[in-house]
């Protein structure tokens, strides 16, 4: 039960730390946070067998997308967190070190490139976007907060449940 605690608790955190990251970029570099909703959207279509569009946002809204996109959104952080156990093994739970963490953060962004971008119309890896190589910097540099999320989360997890 403590990993499973553990793997909640790690995800949550390291989603926290992405978004906390999302909300200084614009101060910092004028780039607007993230529409979740979109993201909801997008699920929701899933559920009526339309898994691809043109544009997203051209897409009709969909009741509560913007709480299914939260939603999802820190589902697929705690599922990503589980990866990371999953792959090193309940050792990393006891002793979590950074290069795991950072390994996991930065190999999420296979899933906005591959999966999320193309699905909502951005593209593979935002090709379709005005920006691509700017859209996917800014991808690279969020999941790699989001690794290093897991690796401070993993830390106070580790304390927090006294593993």
């Amino acid at each position: 039960m403590n990993d499973l605690l553990f793997i909640v608790f790690t995800g949550i955190g390291a989603t926290l730390a992405m978004d906390l990251w999302c909300i200084l970029r614009k101060p910092l570099l004028g780039l607007p946070r993230p529409n979740y909703g979109m993201v909801g959207r997008w699920i929701a279509y899933m559920t009526r067998g339309k898994f691809r569009h043109d544009s997203i946002a051209a897409s009709a809204p969909v009741r509560g997308e913007h709480m299914i996109g939260w939603v999802t959104h820190y589902l697929t952080g705690m599922t990503f967190a589980a990866l990371l156990v999953g792959i090193w093994g309940t050792a990393w739970i006891q002793s979590p070190t950074v290069g795991p963490a950072l390994a996991v953060g930065i190999g999420t962004v296979a899933a906005p490139f591959l999966l999320m971008q193309p699905g909502m119309g951005a593209g593979i890896a935002a090709s379709r976007t005005p920006k691509p190589g700017s859209a996917r910097l800014q991808s690279l540099i969020t999941h790699a907060v989001f690794g290093l999320g897991l690796y401070a989360s993993a830390l106070v997890a580790t304390r927090a449940l006294s593993i």
